[in-house]
């Protein structure tokens, strides 16, 4: 990684946390993607493991959840911050942690263009593209 991060778990209950979670999801998935709001906000943030990244200044600057049934998604890095292993890094802490639990197996739903990056972690494609917001993605899953 060429620029340190901090990467920590946070919980949504936490205003300030949310509010920074919230705010790269809107930049990232809203803004950028066009993914519709009502389909962002899904409910399912109060019970999910969240890891949030934060550059050196304390800027937020990456996101990702885990739900209990080891479900990974809404991981999103800012653009300035995309390919300086920061993306990588959030997936290493969510793997542990998925081990930690005792998971035998976590899952995602990757953008396609994103399938190589879930590869290179050791992620399988399953099945056919889907689409989810208008965008293609395919089914991966990770045995531990």
């Amino acid at each position: 990684m060429c620029n340190p991060i901090n990467v920590t778990p946070c919980d949504w209950s936490d205003v300030n946390a949310r509010r920074a979670l919230s705010a790269i999801r809107r930049e990232v998935f809203i803004r950028e993607q066009q993914v519709p709001e009502e389909l962002e906000w899904d409910g399912l943030d109060e019970n999910a493991y969240h890891l949030l990244a934060r550059d050196t200044f304390g800027n937020a600057v990456a996101t990702a959840r885990m739900l209990p049934d080891g479900h990974i998604g809404r991981v999103a890095v800012v653009k300035p911050w995309r390919g300086k292993g920061v993306g990588t890094e959030l997936m290493r802490r969510m793997l542990h942690e998925a081990r930690r639990r005792g998971l035998l197996q976590v899952h995602l739903d990757a953008q396609v263009k994103a399938v190589e990056f879930y590869e290179r972690l050791g992620f399988s494609a399953e099945g056919p593209e889907l689409l989810d917001a208008g965008i293609p993605h395919r089914h991966m899953f990770l045995h531990l």
